[in-house]
């Protein structure tokens, strides 16, 4: 990852409070004909269109940040759809289609890719952190989102992150 004061997040909190970011991610995909039980991130091989229409309503919006689609983008997740063992290459192309809406819209305050990492057991998400594809993974996500902190374990190790 780059270093913090190279950090487009950083630069952007060192000049004020907060950041925008966009929401409702799930919603927008099941308005765009996602089916309910199937798996989000396997849009980001077959629908890359449709994700990056999600990801352009952000930029849109005015968000200063948008989340990839790699909530469920983990082992534990993807199981459920036997493909666990794509978790990494799913969050990949996310991360990749991610950073090319960011950085067609440079006049827009928009350059900021989250790596969204989905679920509520420290097991799900650490594995992934790197998800996007290890050294690269700061070429193309500016900051990891942890949400769905339940548990006081997992919020002290996103703390120690």
């Amino acid at each position: 990852m780059p270093e913090p004061e190279n950090n487009a997040l950083s630069r952007m909190l060192a000049t004020r409070d907060w950041v925008l970011a966009d929401g409702a991610t799930g919603t927008n995909l099941f308005n765009m004909g996602l089916s309910s039980g199937d798996a989000p991130e396997f849009w980001n091989e077959t629908e890359p269109d449709k994700i990056r229409a999600l990801y352009r309503g952000a930029v849109d919006a005015g968000s200063d940040l948008f989340l990839t689609n790699t909530f469920g983008a983990n082992a534990s997740r993807l199981k459920l759809h036997d493909a666990a063992h794509r978790a990494r290459e799913l969050s990949r192309i996310a991360c990749e289609l991610g950073r090319e809406i960011a950085d067609a819209n440079p006049g827009v305050p928009v350059g900021l890719v989250s790596n969204n990492v989905g679920g509520t057991a420290v097991e799900r998400w650490l594995p992934n952190i790197s998800s996007c594809g290890g050294a690269e993974a700061g070429d193309l996500f500016n900051a990891m989102i942890l949400p769905s902190h339940s548990i006081l374990r997992e919020l002290s190790v996103a703390d120690l992150s």
